[in-house]
C-alpha cells in the first residue's frame, strides 16, 4: 500500500493571513476617522509585475497600506499568483483595472462586461477576495461603464493627484507631485515603473512630515464606496 506523504508544514502566521483574506470585509478597516485626520490614499495601477515586490517591501517597512488596481492579464502572468496574494496578505486593498487596459467607453456592453468580470473572477479565484472597487483605464467612464460597475458591485475610483509618473520617469519629480496631496486626496501612481517605486520613500517622508495618515480607498471613506458611483476625493 502506498502511503501519501504528510502535507508540508505551513507557517501559522501565513495560514492566518490567508484565512483572514478570505473574509468578506477584507481588508479590515483600521477605523481611521478621515473627517478629523489628514488622510491620503495612495493607489497603484497596472500591476502586478516585478516592481511590485519591491514596492510591497517599502510599504511593509513603513507599515503603510495602499490600494492596488490590478490588470487581469498581469494577474494571469503573475507566477502562481504570488504577488497578487501577497498584496492581500500584506493588508492592502485590491481594485479592478480591467483585463487588458482598453478605453472602456469604446467597448460593446458584452466586451465591457468581459473586461471587468474576467479580472474579478481571476482575482477571487487566486485570493478569495471579491473586489469592490474599479478604476477605468485612462479615467474614461460614462453611463454604460457606471452601470457595468454597479452590476458587478464595484464603485468607480478616479483620483485627485495625478503624479504623471508614466510620463516623467524622474523619481524626484514624482515624489514632489505626490507630496503636494491635500487631505482627502487619492494619489495616482503606477507600480510598473521603477522610477515610481523609487519615488515612494521620499513621498512618504514628505507626507508624514505634514502629518498625513496613509489609508486605503475604502478606509478614506470609512466604508466601502457605493457600487456604480464615481469617487475622486473624500
Amino acid at each position: 500500500m502506498v502511503v501519501a506523504p504528510p502535507p508540508a508544514a505551513v507557517d501559522p502566521k501565513i495560514l492566518a493571513k490567508r484565512l483572514i483574506s478570505q473574509q468578506a470585509d477584507w481588508p479590515r478597516s483600521r477605523k481611521f476617522d478621515c473627517k478629523r485626520l489628514k488622510c491620503v490614499a495612495l493607489t497603484f495601477d497596472d500591476g502586478p509585475n516585478e516592481q511590485t515586490a519591491r514596492l510591497l517591501d517599502i510599504l511593509s517597512r513603513r507599515d503603510v497600506k495602499a490600494t492596488f488596481f490590478v490588470l487581469g492579464q498581469m494577474v494571469a502572468a503573475d507566477p502562481g499568483g504570488r504577488l497578487t496574494r501577497r498584496i492581500v496578505e500584506d493588508g492592502h486593498e485590491l481594485g479592478n483595472h480591467s483585463w487588458s487596459h482598453p478605453t472602456l467607453t469604446g467597448l460593446s456592453q458584452e466586451a465591457l462586461h468581459r473586461e471587468l468580470k474576467g479580472t474579478g473572477d481571476l482575482v477571487e479565484k487566486i485570493t478569495g477576495v471579491r473586489m469592490r472597487l474599479m478604476r477605468p483605464p485612462y479615467g474614461a467612464t460614462n453611463d454604460a461603464v457606471a452601470e457595468a460597475s454597479r452590476q458587478q458591485g464595484m464603485a468607480q475610483i478616479l483620483w485627485t493627484v495625478d503624479t504623471l509618473d508614466w510620463l516623467n520617469r524622474s523619481a524626484g519629480v514624482v515624489a514632489q507631485r505626490g507630496g503636494e496631496a491635500k487631505p482627502g486626496s487619492i494619489v495616482l501612481l503606477h507600480d510598473i515603473h521603477a522610477s515610481s517605486v523609487d519615488a515612494v520613500p521620499a513621498m512618504l517622508d514628505t507626507l508624514a512630515r505634514k502629518g498625513y495618515t496613509f489609508v486605503t480607498v475604502s478606509e478614506l471613506y470609512g466604508q466601502p464606496p457605493t457600487p456604480g458611483l464615481t469617487y475622486i476625493e473624500r
